[in-house]
């Protein structure tokens, strides 16, 4: 039995894994808002609606004493963080929390909790894992999650979309959202009059309340606001946040394909060897593409992975494949991931938020056209690489490029060329010692090579 750390946080239950299941104990303190949660309609609704995860009751030991019954939910094959995610797929995310916020109040539930982390993307759609995110309304109280709501989409959605859309990435700095004052600092007026309302007088009323010494006080504030109002204050965050607009910037590879000096021809081989190599590996449960861009490679993977997990660093490439995947529904995650600085396990003893390694492994990943930005950009070793890669995977499909190719010479005409061991050799030498070769084929009309290794 594995309790997930990062539940330590909710005292309404636990999650745990035992044999590749997930359970969730729920605690006897929350008995009733969950049997309100399933007599009022409101979970029924939601997953009518495709906005939570199933889950089923079963009849399981728990996990401590005070246990009320346990549940089965669905497993999302991968989990991923907000600041992983394109803008768009976070935009969607902050939507959704508020769609579910409104159908909750209007079943006599509320959210408790707004956190980006309960959100899950399952082709291309946004879902809420956290069943226990809902508590019954008390009639003339605000919304006690919309703080947290700002601070963990609103903020950071307004500086991407006002500021620099990299800048989601303060969100791996801030573990409970960025903080109001700060995102006051960082928009700069930036925003109108929903970040004036939504943030910047936030900001000024906790820093008020933050003073006030007469605890009781605050306590004995009189709560006023109508649910019609409350329902009304979520339609109007959910019309800021729709209107919210990544600006156009053109970036590094956001148009790689159409700049790539790959010819037709030898790019459909490519994708032919690709397809072979696929075919020779056979069905997997998971694949990961490194340097996915829009997905191209990711989605011939798709006909043998039950999910394509497609990282790229370029935030705009990954922002179009998202948008694809939305419309196609397909088994395929489209995440940001630099390869030379990845997601770190962070929060309380760098556990409640994991490594990319650390919450799944892939049984293929594909790496195209991208050793010569970690080789002579990052001067990242084969070595180093090659052993990590190793712990990763059964099979890799990667492609070395070397610097008689046009994409490497263009790296090297304004550096010294200090990389006497980046070559074809050095390079099967290194990766032998993990893998073995089990394909390998030039690309014709290239001076590039694919290979299919299979670890050792």
């Amino acid at each position: 039995m594995n309790r997930e750390y990062s539940s330590f946080r909710d005292p309404s239950g636990y999650v745990f894994e035992e044999e590749g299941i997930i359970y969730r104990q729920i605690n006897n303190v929350y008995k009733e808002h969950f049997d309100c949660l399933i007599n009022s309609g409101l979970y029924e609704t939601l997953v009518k609606s495709n906005l939570i995860v199933r889950h089923k009751t079963v009849e399981k030991e728990g996990i401590s004493d005070n246990k009320y019954l346990v549940i089965s939910p669905e497993k999302i094959p991968f989990i991923s963080y907000p600041y992983e995610w394109s803008f768009d797929a976070y935009r969607d995310a902050a939507l959704t929390t508020l769609k579910i916020q409104e159908i909750a109040l209007n079943h006599g539930m509320t959210l408790k909790d707004a956190s980006a982390y309960n959100i899950q993307f399952v082709k291309g759609r946004p879902v809420l894992i956290d069943t226990l995110s809902f508590e019954i309304y008390k009639e003339g109280h605000p919304w006690i999650a919309y703080g947290q709501f700002c601070r963990h989409f609103l903020a950071p959605l307004m500086i991407m979309a006002r500021v620099d859309v990299q800048l989601g990435k303060m969100m791996m700095n801030h573990i409970d959202g960025i903080p109001l004052d700060v995102a006051k600092k960082v928009l700069k007026g930036r925003g109108g009059f929903a970040a004036w309302l939504h943030i910047k007088m936030q900001a000024r009323s906790i820093a008020k309340h933050e003073k006030q010494k007469n605890v009781s006080n605050r306590k004995n504030v009189k709560m006023n606001l109508p649910k019609s109002r409350q329902i009304a204050i979520v339609q109007s965050l959910a019309r800021t946040v729709t209107n919210l607009k990544m600006k156009n910037r053109q970036t590094e590879w956001g148009d790689y394909y159409n700049i790539t000096n790959y010819n037709e021809s030898s790019f459909g081989l490519k994708e032919n060897l690709v397809k072979q190599y696929f075919e020779k590996i056979g069905q997997t449960k998971m694949t990961w593409d490194f340097g996915a861009n829009d997905g191209t490679f990711s989605r011939i993977a798709l006909k043998n992975s039950q999910l394509v997990v497609a990282f790229d660093i370029d935030p705009i490439a990954i922002n179009k494949n998202y948008n694809d995947i939305k419309k196609s529904k397909e088994k395929m995650l489209p995440l940001l991931l630099d390869l030379t600085n990845p997601s770190p396990s962070i929060g309380f003893a760098n556990q409640e938020r994991k490594s990319i390694d650390q919450r799944s492994k892939p049984d293929v990943i594909i790496m195209l056209a991208i050793i010569h930005h970690l080789a002579i950009s990052n001067n990242l070793p084969f070595e180093m690489l090659a052993q990590w890669l190793s712990t990763l995977c059964k099979y890799l499909i990667i492609e070395f490029v070397p610097k008689t190719d046009s994409q490497v010479e263009w790296m090297l005409s304004t550096r010294e060329d200090i990389f006497v061991n980046y070559n074809i050799e050095k390079f099967e030498e290194v990766f032998l010692r993990y893998f073995n070769i089990s394909e390998k084929n030039n690309i014709e009309g290239s001076n590039r090579v694919l290979y299919l290794f299979c670890c050792k």
